[in-house]
């Protein structure tokens, strides 16, 4: 991870296109303000997490319809 000292006002770029800059400080808070190409995609993390794991449940959930979409019909990919 890298850590980098920023005042009010002062920027970072990351990939030629986006823009971080620190808009302002506020006791443990701090304001960020975002520069980015339209086609960026920016979630919070804990957002991001979540949207992850119902992604992997609905996959999950796919596999098991189709595993007894195939045994209620007798189609079993392992025999002939």
């Amino acid at each position: 991870m890298l850590y980098l000292t920023r005042k009010i006002g002062e920027s970072v770029i990351i990939n030629d296109d986006i823009e971080v800059t620190v808009v302002e400080v506020r006791g443990k808070s701090i304001k960020l303000g975002f520069t980015f190409p339209p086609g960026a995609s920016v979630l919070r993390r804990e957002l991001y997490e979540k949207i992850q794991r119902e992604n992997q449940e609905a996959a999950l959930a796919d596999i098991d319809l189709l595993s007894g979409a195939e045994a209620a019909s007798g189609d079993d990919p392992g025999t002939s």
